[in-house]
């Protein structure tokens, strides 16, 4: 690879995730002051963004989050939100074709969701580069572990950050990443299946078991839709 083609194709994995990593900012900066709420101080909030990297867990390990922290069922928790990296890390390696052994694995500890739908769709048009994939990992990478320090630091200062709705970004950034991938009739039942399995285990079983049931209840309905239409067939 030239290096204007690997400049073109780092811009073009910048301009791409650009409009994410402005919708995961306001995310970070309520989990640093999340953080910041539950005794973590400014390093410990950076280390726990830079090292963990992943947003779902780390909201939830501040909800379970007692003094003295109870280590075992932080990751067991943090365990059970990131089982889905399994299944996106499978798919995204088969778009790993350009990819040196040595950048496999980095490209693989970066990915997050929104790098990965991204890194997805542009696999379908023409093969994923490293640099379009670094040009989507490293802003993002960036972006989440400053917000989660300015939220550390000034947090405090905004109060009750529900207040300005930006608690409701995380659902957003999702609903737009699920609209990417929107199928029709059958992304309908998949959806619909996970919502009904994890509202209803969140109704009835405490702790982080809604977020497994309801990626096992929408395995299950992709794996069974196929099936029907073959038989309709």
């Amino acid at each position: 690879m030239t290096s204007r083609h690997f400049r073109r194709e780092l811009l073009d994995g910048l301009r791409a995730i650009l409009p994410l990593v402005l919708a995961a900012l306001p995310i970070g900066f309520v989990f640093g002051t999340v953080a910041a709420g539950n005794g973590l101080s400014p390093l410990e909030t950076v280390l726990m963004s830079a090292l963990v990297f992943a947003g779902g867990s780390q909201f939830v390990a501040m909800d379970l989050w007692t003094h003295p922290a109870s280590w075992s069922a932080l990751g067991f928790a943090a365990l059970l939100v990131n089982l889905r990296h399994i299944l996106m890390g499978a798919s995204l390696a088969r778009s790993l074709g350009l990819f040196r052994r040595w950048q496999t694995v980095p490209a693989l500890l970066v990915m997050a969701d929104e790098n990965w739908a991204l890194a997805e769709a542009r696999a379908r048009r023409q093969p994923l580069s490293p640099a379009f994939y670094l040009g989507l990992a490293l802003p993002f990478y960036c972006g989440w572990v400053l917000a989660s320090l300015g939220g550390s630091l000034f947090g405090a200062l905004l109060g009750d950050v529900a207040v300005y709705g930006l608690d409701f970004a995380f659902p957003a950034v999702f609903i737009v990443l699920l609209m990417g991938f929107w199928k029709g009739a059958d992304t309908g039942r998949v959806l619909a299946a996970s919502a009904v399995a994890a509202l209803t285990v969140h109704s009835l079983v405490p702790g982080a078991w809604y977020i497994a049931a309801g990626a096992l209840a929408g395995l299950v309905a992709a794996l069974l839709s196929p099936v029907r239409q073959e038989v309709a067939a």
